[in-house]
């Protein structure tokens, strides 16, 4: 008797969904109020820059367990049937990854270095070390701004990819990060 292959599953599993979209909401949180904090003077501008120091610790801890998740318990779904289309979308997925890792370090470093304390919501916490060379700061700054843009290219290509599998292709591509969809089961069929 011929056994059946598996079948492979079309939708994530509810953690991975959810850790995708917060992070996403998060990013463009964090982006936005790092490019309009300085239209604005105090109080307002105080609190954008909390804001966004806050939501950058609380994606500091996200995405660490968002990957924990991904290695060890999340669904692992293909990326494409051609090569080349899997190899450039896990080469965005893991880019992606490593960007906003990378901006989150950069951030800590960055207003650590510069002798200032992280606020979370009304909690500070102080740098671990002596402030940086201003020449060090002044780098960390720049590519943490840089950074930031970068990632939001990359997540802006990402979403467009989504967009093009689900208006022209019509494939269910981007229904496998949705809770709830148009797929018809868990496996296709």
């Amino acid at each position: 008797m011929e056994q059946k292959p598996c079948p492979v599953p079309i939708r994530y599993d509810l953690p991975t969904i959810v850790f995708h979209w917060s992070c996403a909401a998060i990013i463009v949180l964090q982006f936005a109020t790092a490019n309009v904090w300085g239209l604005f003077r105090n109080p307002l501008h105080h609190q954008l820059v909390v804001t966004h120091l806050t939501f950058g610790i609380i994606l500091g801890l996200l995405m660490p367990a968002r990957l924990l998740w991904r290695i060890r318990w999340g669904r692992h779904i293909r990326a494409a049937d051609r090569w080349p289309d899997a190899v450039l979308a896990r080469s965005v997925e893991y880019g992606l990854y490593g960007l906003v890792l990378l901006e989150i370090l950069l951030g800590y470093l960055w207003r650590w270095g510069n002798g200032q304390p992280m606020s979370f919501l009304a909690i500070q916490i102080a740098p671990p070390f002596d402030r940086f060379p201003a020449s060090t700061v002044d780098r960390l700054h720049w590519l943490h701004q840089w950074n930031g843009w970068l990632i939001i290219i990359l997540a802006t290509g990402h979403a467009l990819a989504a967009c093009f599998h689900h208006f022209i292709l019509r494939d269910n591509v981007f229904q496998r990060m949705l809770v709830k969809g148009t797929v018809s089961d868990e496996y296709g069929k």
